[in-house]
């Protein structure tokens, strides 16, 4: 299942317009709020698809009825970019365990490409979970993919959502065939290239640094 945010409407679509604005970018404040709002709305949407118990409450009056949580998620990101959606879903998800891996592109010396380097993980068991993996730029799905693969050494989990920001067509391809069947992909908005550097056009750039700021 991939759930498009985009064809649909919502004030989804005005966060995803000031991300992509190179006049609002300027702000990596509110370029994080930007991430860390669409990371709470796709958990909201995620939630519905969860299952739920039937818990009694005692209020200061008498009981109530509600329907909580069956189970928690573990809520997986890919730093560092990923860390305001992540929060966003953690919003949501506020009683989850939290998962972290690093990945990043290292470019070959001649500059005809680059590899996906995984550095660093920490995660707790995940058999039989419900994963939560986050990363705001979808651009050809190598890292989302190579991610969850190492996130494996930790168990297998039952069910897996992966959640973008902007998805490029070829990353959102890539992910359908290389994740397993029970994925549900949740994307805000989708774009149809990616130019020579793997960088998705129209898209908005470089979401780490404009969240934390440019590195070496």
């Amino acid at each position: 299942m991939t759930r498009i945010l985009s064809e649909e409407t919502s004030i989804s679509n005005q966060y995803i317009s000031e991300l992509r604005d190179v006049n609002v970018q300027n702000d990596s404040l509110r370029f994080r709020r930007n991430l860390e709002r669409l990371g709470e709305i796709i958990g909201y949407e995620i939630s519905k698809e969860l299952e739920y118990d039937l818990k009694e409450v005692n209020t200061p009056l008498g009981t109530s009825e509600a329907k909580i949580l069956k189970e928690q998620p573990v809520l997986a990101t890919i730093l560092r970019a990923g860390l305001a959606m992540h929060r966003g879903l953690l919003n949501v998800f506020d009683k989850a365990q939290n998962a972290y891996v690093s990945a990043y592109r290292k470019h070959q010396d001649n500059g005809s490409g680059f590899d996906i380097k995984i550095e660093y993980l920490s995660s707790p068991p995940l058999d039989g979970r419900i994963v939560i993996l986050s990363d705001p730029m979808l651009a050809t799905g190598s890292s989302m993919v190579l991610s969850y693969e190492a996130l494996l050494k930790k168990g297998t989990p039952k069910q897996i959502h992966v959640v973008s920001a902007i998805s490029s067509k070829q990353g959102l391809e890539y992910t359908r065939k290389h994740l397993p069947a029970n994925t549900k992909i949740w994307i805000a908005t989708v774009d149809d290239e990616l130019n020579d550097k793997a960088y998705i056009i129209p898209g908005l750039g470089d979401a780490g640094d404009l969240a934390f700021g440019e590195k070496d």
